[in-house]
């Protein structure tokens, strides 16, 4: 095989093949070929992948990470399909012939024909015989039917079809799976629902299915449908009953017509169950409308759980992102019904890139309760296990599963996990009916974990002292001291603040680049804040400004602000700048006014002016605000989100003094560093050119 296909099998890019190659001299030497194009026996090359394990891979079940070895091998087996594929064939045909293939090879040859599914003969009469040929070799490899047919819809990535895109990640359905616990057939054991049930993932990532009568999947899609019978069939786990819509789940399914047809008083159908999972068909966010979003099969869930079951739902992020505005989407209306109606006992924010083929999109997994489920004085428990896998890596499913289990305990760090309240106990107090975002990112914030601020604060002086002798008596003067435990400080959201007028948020603005040049009044964009260009570098004529109308111009005081991988502020001494998206502001409404009597010589009590422009911004890019980020991609913090401590005015008023004192002080060091850089540049250059030549000139006694 070539050094394309080695890649093609072992899932990884040409690069890294040839890396191997050239860097490894244990790396098999070819076994024909040419120079320019040689080939290597697969046996000598899946020998020296098992030695490799995949660094990203998912750990199994005795903690061994999976090798390219086994992929590799994986993929020689299933090469065959693939080739199929590329000679034309549709990719959801190929999948379907080959299970059909399967489920008869597994429980359907030892069932009557007319016990069949209705669709299993034809699919068998319409299969390619190669098709038939591949799968059963690779079932003999494998084992069993079940298990090569797990591998065929494993393959669904790499035939490009579009049952990849709705697959629950291995990882959710394992943590799932572990929250769940045994469902083994035998006394006592929880029945199950799984709603929008795809191709089974959720369902077999139990520990057992085999033998229950009391697991029921819905599942609308008709292709999809047939896939997952035939997966059960390929499983022998065909008592697992599929339905077409929710609504089914209320009427007798066939052998409970035959059962209870003779009493009346027994309950019909499957209407609720211990166990309600779900993982509905991902929604992009522009649906927020669509009465049938992903909170609607939440809802469904939360229906249909008995007094003490428990639900698990995948859905995605931005359904709990949405604000609520005056006419509520209904993607806020649904999520405010399960949160009023106390069905959730948990939100999970999944990790970012969870999905392998929605790597723009975030998740989360609701928990849920049934009616009868105690519920927890202390609200909702929210974690944020992006934060939790950045910290412990690979073992976040254990972490999540640990603080999800009941029991007692705090959870180990207030930042990745922490209860919130769904109603309101207090004038000030957060609830997650208060229409904000209820991802765990932006409701999570607390003070840095095992850090003493007045310490910290007092080695930063002592070593700002040491460092900057000339400023000996500003940093002498500068006094510190611990709040009192006494002395609580409430914090308020800024999306609070906006909307009580304290506070005017100014969007960016998107303006073509050929219309920004070196002369006009300054943009301020993403390089401006990032330092990459000096503020002014950059700006627009009014005439060619005057072709967006909807800009808006800066004043003195507001504050600009870059929320992406954390936050960045800066304030605008001076006033007349446009924003470019990205960039946002926030203007203080009342801080015009304060200019105004200042420059009448009428300057207003302290009291009148609740936040100050410095302050602001230094607050705003606290660390506990950084860490409110959400997003796959691009990790953005919403404004809205963070919050801002209630300070006294005369408070106030000290640390913007102590602030715009320390911005001058900061702005005089960088302009003796540049003045440095200067001089070296120059020194360097002249010598370099063959003009200067250096000499030290003698000290004079």
């Amino acid at each position: 095989m070539t050094l394309g296909e080695i890649k093609e099998l072992a899932e990884v890019g040409r690069p890294t093949v040839s890396n191997w190659r050239r860097r490894h001299s244990t790396f098999p030497l070819p076994a024909g070929g040419t120079e320019s194009k040689p080939l290597f026996d697969a046996e000598d090359i899946a020998r020296w992948l098992d030695e490799r394990p995949v660094p990203d891979g998912e750990p199994g079940a005795d903690g061994r990470l999976p090798t390219y070895g086994e992929r590799f091998r994986q993929g020689l087996r299933l090469r065959r399909l693939v080739a199929l594929k590329h000679e034309g064939e549709n990719a959801d045909r190929l999948i379907t012939e080959a299970l059909a293939v399967l489920a008869m090879d597994g429980e359907g040859k030892d069932t009557f024909p007319k016990y069949l599914p209705p669709e299993l003969e034809p699919d068998l009469a319409r299969t390619d015989p190669r098709v038939a040929r591949v799968v059963r070799e690779l079932a003999a490899e494998l084992g069993t039917a079940g298990e090569a047919a797990d591998a065929v819809l494993g393959l669904a990535g790499r035939l490009e079809s579009d049952l990849a895109m709705d697959t629950t990640p291995a990882v959710v359905a394992d943590l799932i799976s572990t929250l769940v616990g045994s469902v083994a057939a035998g006394p006592g054991q929880p029945s199950v629902i799984n709603l929008c049930a795809g191709t089974g993932e959720l369902l077999f990532a139990l520990d057992s299915i085999r033998g229950r009568g009391d697991i029921v999947a819905v599942e609308p899609d008709p292709l999809r449908r047939k896939l997952l019978t035939y997966r059960l069939w390929a499983h022998r786990a065909s008592p697992v009953d599929i339905c077409t819509h929710p609504d089914e789940l209320d009427t007798l399914r066939l052998w409970e017509q035959r059962e209870f047809e003779e009493d009346t008083t027994e309950a019909w159908g499957f209407p609720t169950a211990d166990v309600v999972l779900a993982d509905p068909p991902y929604a992009a966010g522009e649906r927020d409308r669509d009465e049938d979003g992903p909170l609607g099969w939440a809802l469904e869930a939360a229906r249909r759980l008995n007094p003490e079951g428990r639900g698990y739902v995948v859905v995605p992020s931005w359904t709990l992102t949405r604000p609520r505005t005056v006419v509520p989407t209904a993607a806020v209306r649904m999520r405010e019904e399960l949160l009023k109606r106390d069905a959730v006992t948990a939100i999970v924010q999944l990790p970012r890139r969870i999905h392998p083929f929605r790597t723009g999109a975030e998740h989360a997994l609701l928990v849920l309760r049934g009616d009868g489920t105690s519920r927890d004085e202390a609200g909702v428990l929210l974690v944020d296990a992006d934060r939790i896998a950045r910290r412990v890596g690979r073992t976040w499913p254990q972490h999540v599963a640990g603080l999800l289990r009941p029991g007692p305990g705090r959870p180990p760090v207030e930042e990745e996990a922490g209860y919130v309240p769904v109603a309101a106990t207090g004038p000030r107090a957060e609830d997650l009916l208060d229409g904000r975002s209820v991802l765990p990112a932006h409701r999570l914030a607390s003070a840095e974990e095992g850090l003493d601020h007045f310490a910290a604060t007092v080695e930063a002086r002592q070593n700002a002292f040491a460092v900057l002798p000339q400023l000996k008596q500003w940093i002498g003067d500068l006094g510190v001291r611990k709040r009192p435990d006494d002395e609580s400080v409430w914090h308020i959201k800024v999306g609070g603040q906006l909307k009580a007028g304290q506070l005017k948020l100014l969007p960016g603005h998107r303006i073509r680049d050929e219309d920004i040049g070196d002369a006009g009044v300054p943009v301020i964009g993403r390089e401006e804040m990032l330092g990459a260009l000096p503020v002014g570098a950059r700006r627009i004529l009014l005439e060619d400004l005057a072709a967006y109308p909807q800009t808006v111009m800066t004043e003195q005081g507001d504050v600009f602000l870059l929320t992406e991988h954390g936050v960045r502020t800066l304030v605008d001494d001076a006033g007349g700048c446009v924003l470019l998206a990205p960039v946002q502001g926030l203007r203080i409404t009342a801080y015009r006014k304060y200019l105004t009597g200042l420059a009448k010589e009428e300057p207003a009590h302290p009291a009148s002016l609740w936040m100050r422009p410095h302050p602001l911004a230094q607050l705003l890019a606290a660390p506990r605000n950084q860490q409110r980020g959400s997003g796959s991609l691009v990790r953005r913090v919403s404004v809205r989100d963070m919050d801002l401590p209630q300070l006294p005015p005369d408070e106030v008023v000290e640390l913007e003094t102590v602030l715009i004192e320390t911005d001058r002080h900061r702005a005089e060091v960088r302009r003796q560093l540049a003045a440095l850089d200067t001089l070296a540049k120059r020194l360097a250059a002249g010598v370099a050119d063959g003009d200067l030549s250096l000499r030290k000139r003698p000290r004079r006694e």
